[in-house]
């Protein structure tokens, strides 16, 4: 048996790299080599940098990291039905227990049987930051020729998230959007939300993102080295605030920010984890009529979706990659995105 280099995260800043045997693919599943597999926000909240790595859904059992991979596939176990060696996937990053209420609606990231069934790539059954990952045939979205790996390794979870956020809201064309936080999430949001048709405004302190969102094509950008964050933005809608918003940075004061900049009946949409908010309901939230959503991740269905509207949309999400690494220059990789100032950080294979 052949063996792989593959990137585990022991806590406290630390990343290991370390050999695997590469694994045949049993019932249903399939060997996937992996072409590109991106770091998220919540590997360095939840695994990266904290000692104490998570309970319950972001419990991380010391596999291979890495939950937003996309590859080919080299070969399929016996029982797959659907794909064959030499398909080009996305993989969804939860495999759920297949026959609970969520799993069978698509919603795999709600899977309700976390004992024996609910299993999220790089969190609790190997991912993407290695040569190979064996994956489940019902977490496999096909990635169209027009779409770049890292376009697929976007969609996996980051954008896909961003994609369920803009669904729960309702976004059209006939919005004036406001998204908090232009990290990759919020940098997939306001670029959906700008295929989709609507005026996107986006509030970012860090200037090196802020100037990111720009050169992407996100013109109307807020921070503070302007004034008053909540005076720019309610001058950008004459005062009358906006139909949509959505947080994608968990920090409280932008989660204020949007229930401050919402018109009434709008919609407002909390994305981003971790953190705390506290607000006034009756002035905020009551008075003004507002519709309050929590949006975690997306189904499988809307990543399939997805994937179509961005070959219709001309839309290539690997737009906001601004590093590749090697798998060998993980532990580089992981420090640089751990300090604040990029886009999206991506492990690349080039063969």
């Amino acid at each position: 048996m052949s063996t792989m280099k593959g990137v585990v995260l022991p806590g406290n800043r630390q990343v290991d790299i370390r050999d695997f045997e590469v694994q045949e693919p049993g019932h249903g599943q399939v060997l996937v080599r992996m072409k590109a597999s991106s770091l998220c926000g919540s590997d360095l909240r939840a695994i990266y940098r904290p000692t104490d790595q998570g309970v319950g859904a972001e419990a991380y059992q010391g596999v291979i990291a890495g939950h937003e991979p996309c590859g080919i596939i080299e070969r399929v176990g016996p029982g797959v039905q659907r794909f064959q060696a030499g398909d080009r996937v996305v993989i969804y990053h939860i495999a759920g227990c297949g026959v609970c209420r969520n799993c069978r609606s698509g919603w795999m990231i709600s899977c309700t049987d976390e004992n024996h069934g609910r299993a999220a790539y790089g969190w609790q059954r190997d991912g993407g930051h290695a040569e190979f990952v064996i994956a489940e045939e019902r977490t496999l979205v096909a990635l169209p020729a027009e779409l770049t790996y890292l376009d697929g390794a976007m969609v996996a979870c980051g954008v896909g998230t961003a994609y369920a956020a803009c669904q729960r809201a309702g976004v059209s064309g006939r919005d004036d959007v406001l998204v908090t936080g232009l990290g990759p999430v919020g940098l997939g949001a306001a670029l959906l939300c700008q295929a989709m048709g609507a005026r996107v405004v986006g509030v970012e302190y860090v200037a090196e993102r802020r100037e990111l969102a720009r050169r992407l094509g996100i013109a109307e950008v807020v921070g503070p080295e302007e004034g008053d964050v909540l005076s720019q933005l309610q001058a950008k809608t004459n005062g009358n605030g906006f139909e949509v918003a959505i947080d994608c940075s968990g920090n409280a004061d932008a989660r204020h920010l949007c229930l401050q900049a919402a018109r009434e009946w709008g919609r407002v949409v909390y994305v981003g984890e971790g953190g705390t908010v506290s607000f006034a309901p009756s002035p905020l939230l009551i008075h003004k009529q507002l519709t309050l959503y929590g949006s975690w991740v997306c189904s499988i269905q809307q990543m399939e979706e997805l994937v179509e509207h961005l070959v219709r949309w001309k839309l290539h999400p690997d737009v906001m990659v601004t590093h590749r690494f090697t798998l060998e220059q993980a532990r580089e990789a992981y420090e640089l995105f751990d300090s604040g100032l990029t886009g999206k950080v991506a492990i690349v294979w080039n063969d």
